[in-house]
């Protein structure tokens, strides 16, 4: 760019408003992190604004657009591990949509001016992580999932799996997954079974959509494609690898399966070891077996994540098989924002990643565009009394979710077994409770109107109604705890049986003994607690040590605790 331009440019950025999220003024400061988050918030936010680039400028007072200069010379600078900074920072942004660096003289002061084009097809990342500009201020992304779906949004003319593969032909799909993709038609849509006899596999293919116009799509090599067609679609990855691993994190045993998934992904479901498990119901004399996992409820997970993948990323969809769970995971961030918005709301996504995919794999039986696939899901492991699945959605660019084969607390799955009446909802907050996940206060009110859980906010645990209808009532009591009076009974019996007593020796003597709900953190800030009262409140013990290392004594007949005890006795 000339310098006339350049300094034209400069001269319309300064007119600009100081809310501008698409543009960032800079005196002289630089950091090469803070460098990069900034081209990735300043790309994202140029594509929600329709402009065509984002610009970060330096040299400029940010809030009055003075001109100060800087001595910030780009072309100088290190990125990390000493490498030339704008190779360092074309490396890291994901995908690299291009920018441009300017450093020029402007009113008599040197001024840099990053250039970065908006972002296309999917958000921009830095090293892993997408960031946005809110107002004046720099955020990560994945904070503000409505912007990232309307960035994605954006895609559909660039959606991956609608593309033409130039070098396929019909004799590139395997003709048993043809022939399966006929029958699961069939299925779908009964009502054409007789006229889909009639189309030859052209024609079908283009029914289906899978094939425009006669030429083969990314979607068909995925769904359809015979094994070494995958090379086909290069560098997006075409593989659902099985991984077999031990209680000790250690692998045991792997497979990979390629196209064609519409047949494969039975294989990778068949390689689970669906183990047979036991538990036992209210009321029951005989233990209720049942298996594992539910076949619906891995194909489905699997089905979505072949529907969501980012192909783009190169990236292969893993299921990880551990003696108790499975954990599913594919590229690409979670379109829809987070799991209980999907639930709440019921309704189709207003945004696909692959839409050609997702419609394909619609008309051939495997996913459900009417958005009940994730809450079938749910329904379906509370039915069997297991815990909800879990989904991690706090990597930019990755979904996991986990899929449990075990029973987590007895008294949760007996709780199931014994209310019926609860809705999903309020199971899902009590999937949270035992599973030690904080919920929110007015979370707290329904479970607590509903009687399912006791405790002091926001230590949770099982109601006593509950547990003595389930028999629980050990278990209760165990989270409950007892009277602080029993605990401060203990500590005195402690120091009169064997003299003073120093911290570590009274939670020796109490930290087994608290509620197990609390962990080992709470529980030696209720031992201090009690310590306190006993201390402060009413003077029955005293420190004859130092304060680093207290050695506690009673401190006599005179103690308010000592003069309350005499009294009582002289009632009784």
């Amino acid at each position: 760019m000339e310098h006339t331009q350049l300094v034209s440019l400069v001269n319309q950025l300064r007119d600009e408003t100081h809310e501008t999220e698409w543009l960032e003024f800079k005196e002289n400061h630089y950091e090469p992190q803070l460098l990069g988050e900034y081209l990735s918030a300043l790309a994202n936010s140029a594509c929600l604004h329709c402009k065509p680039k984002g610009y970060l400028v330096f040299g400029i007072e940010d809030k009055t657009h003075e001109v100060k200069g800087t001595r910030f010379n780009p072309a100088k600078k290190k990125g990390k591990g000493n490498q030339a900074l704008q190779i360092w920072l074309a490396t890291g942004l994901q995908p690299n949509v291009g920018f441009d660096v300017y450093r020029f003289p402007y009113s008599d002061k040197y001024v840099v001016v990053f250039e970065v084009n908006a972002a296309i097809d999917r958000p921009v990342a830095f090293y892993g992580t997408a960031y946005i500009r809110i107002g004046s201020s720099k955020t990560e992304l994945f904070k503000h999932p409505e912007k990232e779906r309307e960035i994605w949004s954006r895609r559909n003319r660039h959606d991956w799996s609608a593309q033409i593969c130039e070098r396929a032909s019909i004799d590139d799909l395997d003709t048993k997954a043809l022939q399966k993709a006929r029958t699961e038609y069939k299925a779908k849509l009964p009502d054409k079974a007789e006229e889909m006899d009639s189309w030859n596999d052209i024609q079908f293919m283009n029914k289906v959509k899978l094939s425009i116009q006669g030429r083969i799509t990314n979607a068909a090599i995925l769904l359809l494609g015979k094994p070494e067609s995958a090379s086909l679609i290069t560098p997006a990855v075409a593989k659902i690898s099985w991984i077999l691993k031990d209680d000790k994190n250690q692998e045991k045993g792997y497979e990979h399966f390629g196209p064609p998934f519409l047949v494969n992904v039975d294989q990778a479901f068949n390689k689970v070891r669906n183990l047979t498990y036991r538990h036992l119901p209210s009321g029951t004399l005989f233990p209720m077996e049942i298996s594992q996992y539910d076949h619906w409820v891995i194909r489905e997970a699997l089905h979505n994540c072949i529907a969501h993948q980012d192909y783009s990323l190169h990236g292969r969809i893993n299921l990880v098989e551990t003696p108790s769970a499975l954990i599913l995971t594919n590229a690409g961030s979670f379109l829809p924002g987070n799991v209980e918005t999907v639930i709440r709301q019921d309704a189709p996504p207003e945004v696909y990643r692959n839409p050609y995919l997702a419609e394909a794999m619609v008309n051939l039986n495997m996913i459900d565009t009417q958005g009940g696939g994730i809450k079938k899901m749910f329904q379906t492991q509370m039915k069997r009394y297991f815990p909800l699945p879990d989904y991690d959605l706090t990597r930019s660019n990755r979904v996991i979710v986990k899929i449990r084969g075990e029973v987590l607390d007895e008294r949760y799955t007996r709780l199931l077994m014994e209310r019926t009446d609860l809705d999903l909802w309020s199971v899902i907050l009590l999937d949270k409770v035992q599973k030690r996940v904080r919920i929110s206060q007015s979370e707290h009110k329904i479970l607590k109107k509903l009687r399912v859980v006791e405790g002091r906010y926001p230590n949770l645990f099982v109601s006593s109604r509950i547990a003595a209808a389930t028999g629980d009532k050990a278990g209760h009591i165990l989270n409950r705890g007892l009277d602080k009076k029993y605990y401060q009974d203990m500590i005195l019996e402690l120091i009169r049986e064997y003299g003073p007593a120093g911290r570590e020796d009274i939670d020796k003597l109490l930290m087994n003994k608290l509620p197990e709900i609390l962990t080992d953190g709470q529980k030696k800030a209720k031992i201090h607690n009690l310590i306190s009262e006993l201390s402060r409140s009413l003077c029955v013990i005293h420190n004859i040590g130092s304060r680093r290392y207290p050695e506690w004594v009673l401190s006599g007949k005179n103690s308010r605790y000592e003069q309350v005890r005499l009294k009582n006795n002289k009632k009784q």
